[in-house]
């Protein structure tokens, strides 16, 4: 008997919102829009956090990163015609920090330098990378063919290079590079493998086309000076690495030990020459962000479910309005307050629900649209389905109490009387 008398109520409730097509959905629309903008909101928000995150996570959670930089000039350099800057990370630097800092696992060297590579006769810019053949332990890099460099590589300072996929695709479009030689600087290198490396540096660049030495034969071939001319003055800098990767054995020590590693540069360097990256804090900085975010953008996307239930709200008090009379002659027929409230409550959550159901289908639609044209990243999680909709269907419930109690409150007398 309950079942049936449901299925009657809604019944009924959906003929008197058919009754009214135009009414009744552009009241649903604000409900529609709300939906769909907490959805697609969350989405976005939720493809970008996760998108930052990846990146740091490419770095390594257990790594500190630490850069070389330019100090500032102190004013009577910068007004000499011929200078020698010398400032950075050295590799006394990655003995200290190895035998004296405890938790250190490995400290990684990288000296970069751009250079043009050759081959034949065709050539790309680049960016030559001088390193130690542990360096994929430490980073995200896949061996897409061949090796990496090796220990031997390194202590007979061999011309042997690894080439990413970039300096491939430019310098060997129709054939395979392995055991082919590119040209850099008037020196030749064999080519031994080619490398996926997403996510190599500090900065999460990975489109930079790369290629990698031994540091051993970066330093013999290149040195560790440059010299720069412009506008007729010339400038040297003497740098011996620009970065060092040091890995920490247990990821409850890496905010601990890069204090240790800061203040042991500090009193070995002696002036702003370096600048250090944590991942773990960036990630738990980005983890922050994305709950803040998801807030602020939640919050913004719940007013005009608001809104929306506002609209509901009025429209069910004008409905109750226009059928006074009907509310009368049910009462008089033996009908009871709740019959009346739960009818209302019905056409309510039937109106809030409907324009739920098509805001959840909208809001999955906007992410895919927006991933599709503007090449963003979106991810629609589960719980911002379920979040929204619920929402909705307890906007209809709250907003339609009002209205409902309002129509079971009248007097069946006076309500038969109206005309």
């Amino acid at each position: 008997m309950t079942i049936f008398k449901l299925k009657r109520t809604v019944k009924l409730g959906v003929k008197s919102l058919w009754l009214h097509k135009l009414r009744s959905g552009l009241t649903a629309l604000g409900i529609v829009f709300g939906v769909a903008s907490v959805v697609a909101m969350l989405a976005i928000g939720e493809g970008a956090s996760q998108e930052a995150q990846d990146q740091i996570k490419q770095l390594g959670s257990h790594n500190i990163i630490i850069t070389s930089k330019k100090p500032p000039s102190d004013g009577a350099a910068s007004t000499q015609s011929n200078s020698m800057l010398d400032y950075g990370l050295t590799y006394r630097d990655v003995e200290y920090i190895e035998s004296t800092i405890p938790g250190v696992e490995v400290a990684v060297p990288v000296r970069e330098i751009p250079r043009d590579v050759y081959h034949l006769r065709r050539k790309t810019d680049g960016m030559v990378v001088g390193t130690v053949p542990w360096l994929p332990e430490i980073r995200t890099m896949t061996i897409a063919a061949g090796r990496f460099l090796h220990s031997v590589d390194m202590y007979e300072q061999r011309g042997v290079c690894v080439i990413n996929k970039l300096v491939a695709e430019d310098l060997f479009p129709y054939s395979n590079p392995l055991a082919k030689t590119v040209r850099i600087s008037g020196n030749y290198y064999s080519v031994i493998g080619i490398i996926d490396d997403s996510g190599l540096n500090a900065q999460g660049e990975s489109a930079t086309k790369r290629v990698f030495i031994p540091i051993t034969t970066i330093r013999s071939r290149f040195g560790e000076t440059t010299i720069s001319r412009l506008s007729g003055s010339s400038q040297a800098e003497r740098i011996e690495l620009n970065q060092i990767t040091v890995k920490v054995d247990e990821i409850e020590k890496v905010v601990e030990t890069s204090a240790a590693i800061g203040a042991l540069l500090d009193r070995r360097h002696g002036k702003p020459d370096y600048e250090m990256t944590v991942p773990l804090e960036l990630l738990r900085q980005a983890e922050q962000t994305k709950r803040i975010f998801n807030i602020v953008l939640g919050s913004i996307a719940a007013i005009s479910l608001l809104v929306g239930g506002i609209g509901i709200m009025n429209i069910m008090l004008a409905s109750v309005t226009e059928r006074t009379r009907e509310i009368g002659i049910r009462r008089a027929l033996g009908a009871k307050k709740a019959d009346i409230i739960t009818q209302f409550l019905t056409e309510t959550v039937l109106l809030s629900g409907s324009g739920g159901l098509t805001g959840v289908i909208l809001g999955v639609t906007l992410p895919l649209a927006v991933s599709h044209f503007a090449k963003m990243r979106t991810i629609v999680t589960p719980w911002s389905l379920i979040l929204s909709f619920g929402i909705s269907a307890a906007v209809g419930i709250v907003f339609g109490i009002y209205p409902a109690h309002r129509a079971a409150n009248l007097d069946p007398i006076e309500a038969l009387r109206h005309e």
